[in-house]
């Protein structure tokens, strides 16, 4: 076969994958099923996806619409291979479990009664703006790189997450978010976020968006701080600013070409 031939073949066979997925049904869709799941979710999944898929530091699962297809075969897909990339390992179930989590997180956004924002998203972004939230985080592409990137934020936190993290951010920081403040035998001084660390090592994403490599064997001093540098804006931002800040927020569902 010419090489052109099995370009040909691969990419036809590709094109076959999501029409495969959206064939393939759930034939374990009871309620004492969507019950068995649900325990299964709670015990594997909560951790990262927040109790009742609302979100935390893995997307919320309570919109019905799922990145990597909706689909009873898609998830199914998800769940047993993982995404590669991410925090989201393969889980290994036999197939009536599997069946069993597919059917409860499809539940979830059936039956959700999650809150929903109230505010305007437009002009919500110009709060955004105007409160100078651009200066560290970014969203698609544009604005600082010292806070976490929001451009997906909507799809991964709920709208009480995001009120939490625009009042009172200290209430949860993730452990991507923390700083680190660390002194080299030079006597050079290195602040920012704590991107990633070994017994070794540490990464840091410095004021001026550099990620600086550090070995622990260099430093004279090392503090973590796993308090949020963000500025708690409770009474400083309220009413309609603050209900069209987090319709702002809520909109950020960065769109992939899978989609």
């Amino acid at each position: 076969m010419t090489a052109l031939r099995i370009v040909i073949v691969l990419a036809l066979a590709a094109g076959t994958l999501p029409a495969q997925h959206e064939a393939v049904q759930n034939p374990h869709t009871s309620p004492e099923d969507v019950a068995a799941g649900g325990r299964i979710f709670r015990s594997h999944c909560a951790v990262c996806h927040g109790l009742n898929g609302v979100g935390d530091r893995a997307p919320a699962l309570t919109t019905g619409r799922f990145r990597h297809g909706s689909s009873d075969g898609a998830l199914q897909e998800t769940i047993s291979k993982g995404i590669a990339g991410t925090e989201m390992p393969g889980i290994f179930f036999n197939g009536l479990q599997l069946w069993q989590l597919v059917a409860y997180v499809q539940s979830l956004g059936k039956n959700s009664e999650v809150e929903k924002p109230t505010g305007d998203p437009a002009a919500g972004k110009t709060v955004y703006t105007e409160r100078g939230c651009n200066g560290c985080h970014r969203v698609d592409g544009e604005g600082g790189r010292s806070g976490p990137d929001l451009s997906d934020i909507g799809a991964s936190r709920s709208l009480a997450h995001l009120r939490a993290a625009v009042l009172n951010p200290n209430e949860k920081v993730l452990p991507r978010d923390w700083t680190v403040k660390a002194v080299t035998r030079d006597g050079a001084s290195i602040a920012g976020r704590r991107m990633n660390e070994d017994t070794f090592s540490v990464q840091v994403l410095d004021a001026e968006a550099r990620l600086v490599s550090l070995a622990k064997s260099d430093l004279t001093s090392y503090e973590v701080s796993q308090e949020s540098a963000m500025p708690a804006y409770q009474g400083m931002i309220r009413g309609k600013d603050l209900d069209n800040l987090l319709a702002y927020l809520a909109s950020l569902r960065q769109r992939r070409a899978s989609e």
